[in-house]
């Protein structure tokens, strides 16, 4: 009995620290984008963007609570069957959102950044999809993730658009 305690809390724990990895994933790719913005802003502010572009105040908050939602779907699915395909559609929707940032603030390649952000708005689809088939929580968290990345898209392209 007192070995099934010991295991139980052994599983336990290694969930906890499952979920920390998520977060730590998530973190990293947050860092590469933040990287990517820093000493931007006055370049962002000066590009002429549509009429609807939130205030760019906006988008640290948003992308916190995203970021946190994004971790909290991948550990779920984790939970539930590993690291499996879901895990890796995961895996790569997260690298392209850590190379976007980048091409578009750093670069300023914002062509470039439109046909990656549309890459990425697939891979997210494709995760959406898979994460259902295994955990509907965890679908449901990515689901306002994607709904961002599909304004963000239409903003990348307005952007585009207007400073090319």
């Amino acid at each position: 009995m007192e070995i099934t305690g010991s295991v139980g809390r052994t599983d336990g724990t290694r969930r906890w620290w499952a979920l920390l990895g998520f977060g730590a994933a998530v973190f990293v790719a947050a860092a590469v984008g933040g990287l990517g913005v820093q000493g931007t802003s006055a370049e962002y502010a000066s590009l002429e963007q549509p009429s609807w572009a939130p205030p760019s105040w906006l988008f640290g908050p948003v992308w916190t609570v995203l970021y946190a939602m994004i971790a909290v779907a991948g550990w779920l699915v984790w939970r539930r069957v590993g690291f499996g395909p879901a895990v890796w559609a995961w895996v790569t929707q997260l690298v392209l959102n850590a190379i976007w940032t980048p091409l578009f603030f750093g670069a300023g390649r914002y062509g470039l950044a439109f046909a990656e952000i549309l890459l990425m708005w697939l891979a997210i689809a494709v995760t959406v999809v898979l994460f259902r088939r295994i955990s509907r929580p965890a679908a449901l968290l990515m689901l306002p993730y994607w709904a961002w990345v599909t304004f963000a898209s239409a903003l990348n392209f307005a952007i585009w658009q207007l400073n090319s």
